[in-house]
């Protein structure tokens, strides 16, 4: 699932391929985009902003891309077979003399002027993996409502950018408390943020994600819904929550032993 360490990791392979060389073929498979051809200009950059990757050419355009659930970037070497999805899937190709980066089932697609980026990007808060990364910030933005459930203000992207699903259960976890417990009675909100910058640098090097010590399953309780807790050996239990986002139910896993408080109110729980 692209968190804000996976997206690191793709913005920084197409850097890698693209940045520095000359585009030969360009291919964006959206409707409003059809007609767009970037050929002949140069990739000055990749960079990730949260879960969000800007591709920055040649003048001062901006082509914007969201993963969301499951969309990808892969790149291949000439004459190598594309591997991601079938091709219908594609929304986007862009190809150099050495490389070509194809984005598969890409939800968000744009292209705007380079200065334009804080239209898409701006209401973003402080990045976990990027310079602008401030604790302090975070958690002004995390307080401003007290009363909100700490699962929910996680994945709010303008608190702080970066956590997703399973950040949110692992850290959840890991401050013992509940999704649902309100952020403002979170007894050390400081040590969350500063375990939440921990795992995702280093996990951003990796592609197996892991929260846990060496020589243990790697997550504490993401998708181990009925298996025992890592600490206490209670079973894990999972429900659905919007998170305020209506038809947007995403499985939330937690430890009712170790991770004491306001449980869910859906029927949903197993």
């Amino acid at each position: 699932m692209p968190e804000g360490d996976t997206v690191w990791q793709a913005a920084h392979r197409l850097d890698a391929a693209l940045a520095g060389h000359q585009l030969t073929r360009t291919d964006l498979r959206v409707p409003r985009l059809a007609t767009v051809d970037l050929t002949g200009r140069a990739v000055l950059d990749v960079t990730p902003r949260g879960k969000h990757l800007l591709t920055r050419v040649e003048g001062g355009l901006t082509l914007h891309s969201h993963l969301r659930m499951d969309g990808a970037w892969h790149v291949h070497a000439p004459g190598e077979r594309w591997r991601g999805g079938p091709a219908h899937q594609i929304r986007a190709i862009l190809g150099t003399a050495d490389h070509t980066a194809v984005g598969y089932r890409l939800p968000v697609l744009d292209l705007v002027r380079t200065a334009e980026e804080p239209r898409l990007v701006g209401h973003l808060g402080p990045d976990l993996l990027g310079p602008d990364w401030d604790p302090a910030e975070a958690r002004r933005r995390l307080l401003a409502d007290p009363t909100r459930p700490l699962g929910a203000a996680l994945l709010d992207q303008r608190n702080l950018a970066g956590i997703g699903n399973v950040y949110l259960a692992e850290l959840c976890h890991l401050a013992r408390a509940t999704p649902w417990l309100p952020v403002g009675e979170l007894p050390d909100l400081d040590a969350l943020l500063a375990t939440a910058h921990r795992l995702l640098t280093a996990n951003r090097a990796t592609p197996n994600r892991t929260t846990t010590r060496r020589g243990r399953p790697r997550l504490h309780v993401y998708a181990r819904a009925g298996q025992p807790c890592l600490t206490c050996g209670t079973p894990v239990r999972v429900t659905s929550d919007t998170y305020g986002h209506p038809g947007r139910e995403r499985p939330t896993y937690w430890c009712p032993t170790c991770q004491p408080g306001p449980g869910p109110r859906e029927s949903t729980t197993r």
